[in-house]
């Protein structure tokens, strides 16, 4: 099976050829899947040193590197400094801890974290050129330190608590890490204790929860690691087979493959995690997590890929081909800049750890490990795409920050005669977790819904405690500030007026209402294909109040028009969020109708009739309904541990915000609003466009918000219900694009309810006949113009496309 695009004639198994030059250490003599050997899934002896070497040099960077290359003894040193941070306080003789602030035994992290220190200092011992490399006392304090947590922590002594994950994968990864880099001094006593203490958390790859549910999405790859490392590091080749097969699912288990592209929808004790045919990735069966879980997952296949390329156990399934798809859907929209839009990070956005762009980096790790794999157009591709990536980051430089073998590897990458692919300006959804991106050629903004499909925000282990309106229609505007949303972003700005949302006013209790899904089926839209045109919508029911509301985002090119109506709430006061800002510039200068508001911390005003706003820095906001908003600068304090129990710190951080927003009254009653977003625009842009509005409201009701484009009529709808936006009529509910392009009219549409099984328009433009249509649509002549059909059944909230032509 290829995926559109694939270069004709290039088959999986041909895809895969290319594996074996994954990596500095891909080319070692291993067995051939034709041996008998391999047929039987025997021992592993005569193989176990070249696997043993290859992960040693994804750990390490390999043998020969030149330490007088300015960039490798960089990162050699950066490993030194990692080393003597993580060697601190490393004690065997304790009786409490291995490490005095590790010393729980309720708290499963603290098993993980020594695990990982352990492996941290263990690389440094191994990589020359660092102070600890070949140290023989701090070689035998590691030893000393694995023989520890084995007869005090972990092992089949000992009772798990607390986390699965921190058992089965976090503590199982960083000691296999260890014990390859330690491998020659462990013994076989000591590795005999570690690959048995492994095994007794982590026997198969296949592993079933004690939910009985079997691990899938990036826990399945995660296992599969484990097991893999584990198997080289005891020579076992029947679990190596079992690794292989289970990434395919050939087993017939029930779960969902992780590698099969196309929708992962739950089977029977399923889950639906995974990648979708959109690119969306699910974790914890409704949360969206590209940013999270995907990228991880994307990053352990990877490794896990380069050590069993060119092996007997190389998988071969013809679904891998369809990484691909991934890369280009499920992170290339959502990578901006060296950043990956909050909105598919899950609790990840308030790890510390996570923030300036940390997340994008482990994503381009794994591409840039993947790219040898895959020759011809998609090799260049990703080629291409790494090398942009890298690039267009001038906030954080991903080679002073990468490990060393992916700086090798990134540096071949960039000297490849590939041209970089340029800023990506597109406008993609993402139906299957109900988010969009709108990405144009000086900013990018990323929308963020929920529904009954999908839940609102992930808080558990007491992560993501103020996460609540992550999905009640949040805006993310990025700009040329690159560190908008990292320097303490998430612990500062102000969680009950997150940008572009409506609320009822009020701070719930930490954590409250996650992991909850909407009573409503409307969320999604309709992209154009080819353009940065798109429409965008929501029908908000609130968690924990009687808020309910539509909301519409239509993101033509350069302006996104803002349409809300129905806004209702039985108490409590309501308010819709134009912009909250994390300013890089304190003194940033807000022009209101084109009047200088004061810059002073603490300033807060009524703004009556507003026209038009300009933030520096930030771009303009264009009322053609005058209005009356809020204002208020502040420098918000708060630590990191107020939104993270498990990985915040009590260091308080200070950062400066300007917030508006519009105050629709106490239990309001079909409030609304409508504005024009201009992203990155000047003063006199926003100005000029305050007198001549780019864009029109047609309708904002409860059946139907739509907006027309002055420059070529385009017209944008999102009905709610059946009804009628000037010449467009729909049956029901449905997200509607219908643009004039010369003597043709293209039109784009989709069921963001993902529930109809048609959608029926009717286009009042006489004379129009077909030119093309997707697959199951159609249009027939009617008496005031043309009657389109569209199957919407199983597209799942897909965009279809009809282009008609005048005769």
């Amino acid at each position: 099976m290829t995926k559109p695009g694939t270069t004709p004639g290039t088959a999986r198994r041909t895809v895969l050829a290319g594996a074996a030059a994954l990596g500095a250490a891909a080319a070692l003599p291993l067995a051939t899947a034709g041996t008998a050997r391999a047929a039987a899934g025997p021992a592993v002896t005569d193989d176990a040193t070249a696997l043993r070497t290859r992960w040693l040099t994804l750990l390490t960077g390999g043998p020969g590197l030149d330490l007088t290359d300015p960039q490798i003894a960089a990162a050699v040193a950066r490993i030194g400094r990692a080393a003597t941070t993580a060697v601190k306080g490393l004690d065997p003789t304790r009786a409490d801890g291995l490490f005095p602030d590790l010393t729980s035994t309720t708290v499963s992290n603290h098993v993980t974290t020594s695990f990982k220190r352990l492996a941290t200092v263990a690389t440094a011992w191994a990589v020359p050129g660092t102070p600890q490399y070949g140290d023989t006392a701090l070689r035998d304090l590691l030893l000393a330190g694995i023989d520890w947590m084995l007869t005090h922590r972990y092992g089949s002594a000992h009772t798990r608590f607390d986390n699965d994950w921190d058992w089965e994968i976090g503590s199982a990864l960083a000691l296999d890490d260890a014990a390859v880099l330690l491998y020659d001094a462990l013994g076989t006593e000591r590795l005999g204790r570690i690959t048995a203490a492994v095994r007794h958390y982590t026997p198969d790859p296949n592993l079933w929860r004690a939910d009985r549910q079997i691990a899938t999405g990036a826990n399945r790859v995660w296992i599969s690691t484990v097991v893999a490392v584990n198997a080289v590091l005891s020579g076992t080749g029947d679990d190596l087979t079992r690794v292989r097969d289970a990434l395919s699912d050939v087993e017939g288990s029930g779960a969902n493959s992780v590698l099969a592209f196309n929708d992962v929808s739950a089977a029977a004790e399923g889950t639906g995690e995974g990648f979708y045919s959109d690119g969306s990735f699910l974790q914890h069966y409704k949360h969206p997590y590209n940013g999270g879980y995907g990228k991880e997952l994307l990053n352990t296949l990877s490794r896990l890929l380069n050590l069993l390329a060119g092996t007997a156990w190389a998988v071969t399934d013809p679904d891998l081909d369809n990484i691909r798809g991934w890369v280009d859907d499920g992170f290339d929209p959502l990578l901006v800049r060296g950043d990956v839009m909050a909105s598919v990070c899950g609790r990840e956005i308030a790890r510390p750890s996570k923030q300036g762009h940390v997340s994008a980096q482990t994503v381009i790790e794994a591409v840039v490990r993947l790219t040898p794999g895959f020759p011809g157009e998609t090799g260049d591709r990703f080629t291409a795409l790494v090398k942009q990536w890298i690039a267009e980051d001038t906030y954080r430089d991903f080679l002073a920050v990468t490990d060393l073998a992916s700086l090798v590897a990134a540096r071949r990458v960039i000297a490849s005669p590939v041209p970089a692919r340029g800023p990506l300006v597109a406008h993609r959804q993402h139906p299957r977790m109900d988010k969009a991106a709108h990405r144009r050629p000086s900013f990018s903004l990323g929308i963020s819904a929920y529904s009954s499909r999908i839940y609102n925000y992930e808080s558990i282990q007491n992560e993501n405690l103020h996460g609540w309106h992550l999905s009640d229609g949040m805006v993310l505007l990025y700009t040329d500030d690159l560190g908008h949303y990292s320097e303490d972003y998430w612990p500062t700005v102000d969680p009950a007026r997150l940008p572009g949302t409506t609320v009822v006013a009020g701070r719930p209790a930490d954590a409250a209402g996650q992991r909850t899904t909407s009573t409503s089926d409307w969320a999604g839209g309709t992209a154009l294909p080819g353009t940065t045109l798109g429409a965008y919508g929501m029908e908000l029911r609130a968690y924990g109040s009687s808020l309910r509301g539509l909301k519409s985002w239509f993101c033509l090119d350069d302006v996104i028009a803002c349409v809300g109506s129905g806004i209702a709430a039985d108490a409590g006061t309501a308010e819709t969020v134009v912009e909250n800002r994390k300013l890089s510039d304190p003194a940033a200068a807000l022009l209101v109708n084109g009047a200088a508001a004061p810059t002073d911390t603490g300033w807060s005003a009524r703004l009556d009739q507003v026209r038009w706003l300009h933030v520096a820095g930030t771009g303009g906001y264009v009322f053609p309904e005058p209005v009356t908003l809020n204002g208020l600068r502040e420098e918000r304090t708060a630590t990191w541990r107020e939104i993270n129990l498990k990985y915040g710190t009590d260091t308080p951080v200070t950062r400066p915000y300007l917030t508006l927003w519009q105050d629709h009254g106490s239990a309001p009653d079909d409030a609304g609003y409508y504005w024009l977003q201009a992203p990155a625009a000047s003063p006199e842009r926003t100005e000029q466009w305050s007198s001549a509005p780019p864009v029109k409201p047609v309708a904002r009701s409860t059946a139907v918000h739509a907006v027309r484009r002055c420059s070529d009529g385009l017209l944008a709808a999102n009905f709610w219900t059946a009804g009628t936006a000037q010449e467009l009529t729909s049956d029901g509910p449905a997200s509607v694009l219908v643009r004039p392009d010369g003597k043709t009219v293209k039109v784009s549409l989709s069921d963001p309810t993902q529930l109809r099984s048609s959608v029926v328009l009717d286009l009042a433009r006489r004379g129009l006949s077909v030119v093309s249509a997707d697959p199951g649509v159609a249009a027939v002549p009617t008496g005031d113009g043309v009657r389109i059909t569209a199957d919407t059944t199983g597209r799942h909230g897909a965009t279809l496309n009809l282009t008609l032509k005048w005769s």
